[in-house]
């Protein structure tokens, strides 16, 4: 019920940058996979969910206050906006861990747990689609092996990024 109300605002933030949709249904389409992979329940799926879907919410704001949407602001720009659509929709479990992980989600370091580390992996994912899988895999096999701690995780990114 929540998942679609706050994916219509996260349309409605990323309404000027569609870049910003796509990357977000694809987050969510990489977080839907982990936790089927890892067995994650009904209301813990909800809540990862909207993680994803809320992850990068910071970079339109982070835009246009820096003129810049690297990951830093966007980490100080995000769990405003997030708090701001979750109030709105009347979501109101675990407001201030969602805001926590979008406010981190792009420093591995506060990595705390499962719900973090899924997002963590689910972005992963989809920023490993522009590296040269050809020539990188030296380098794309060190980033699986260092960053991914599922194990659904590891393995969509050994089979979609490592060959043979």
């Amino acid at each position: 019920m929540y998942i679609e109300k706050v994916i219509k605002e996260m349309k409605e933030i990323f309404k000027e940058i569609p870049i910003g949709i796509d990357h977000t249904f694809k987050v969510l389409q990489n977080a839907d996979e982990i936790m089927k992979g890892e067995n994650i329940g009904a209301e813990e799926k909800e809540f990862i969910s909207i993680v994803a879907i809320l992850h990068d919410i910071g970079a339109v704001e982070a835009q246009k206050k820096y003129a810049s949407i690297d990951g830093s602001y966007q980490e100080k720009e995000g769990p405003a906006v997030a708090r701001g659509i979750l109030q709105k929709v009347g979501y109101d479990k675990n407001i201030d861990r969602i805001c926590f992980i979008i406010g981190n989600h792009h420093t591995p370091s506060k990595i705390d747990g499962l719900d973090f580390q899924i997002q963590w992996e689910a972005d992963l994912l989809e920023n490993l689609t522009i590296m040269d899988i050809e020539k990188e895999q030296a380098k794309i096999k060190k980033c699986i092996d260092d960053n991914f701690r599922t194990v659904t995780g590891k393995k969509l990114a050994y089979e979609r990024f490592i060959l043979g």
